[in-house]
């Protein structure tokens, strides 16, 4: 079971703050915890290959390749700009 002086170590390194009737209950609660752990050490994994993902999906890229729209295309987008200056849409100052 973890001391009082371990409840309460672990306590400031979580900057939480904890009253001596929490030490009581935590000192019980966090040695259940550890105690699980134990038991899960003595299981035999030798076998078993460890796995990054449950159900073994991968992520899929697509090439960031630029897209010429054309004339026509830009025109088309610059007709949904609210504001336009030359070939640019205006937008309001930040600063």
């Amino acid at each position: 079971m973890l001391s009082k002086e371990e409840i309460l170590k672990v306590a400031t390194l979580a900057r939480i703050g904890v009253s001596d009737e929490d030490v009581e209950k935590y000192q019980h609660d966090l040695s259940e915890i550890l105690d699980y752990f134990k038991q899960l050490d003595e299981v035999d994994v030798a076998g078993v290959e460890p796995i990054g993902h449950i159900t073994g999906m991968q992520n899929k890229f697509r090439n960031d390749d630029a897209v010429d729209f054309g004339k026509m295309g830009k025109d088309e987008i610059m007709k949904n700009a609210p504001e336009v200056k030359g070939e640019y849409i205006k937008v309001k100052s930040v600063l």
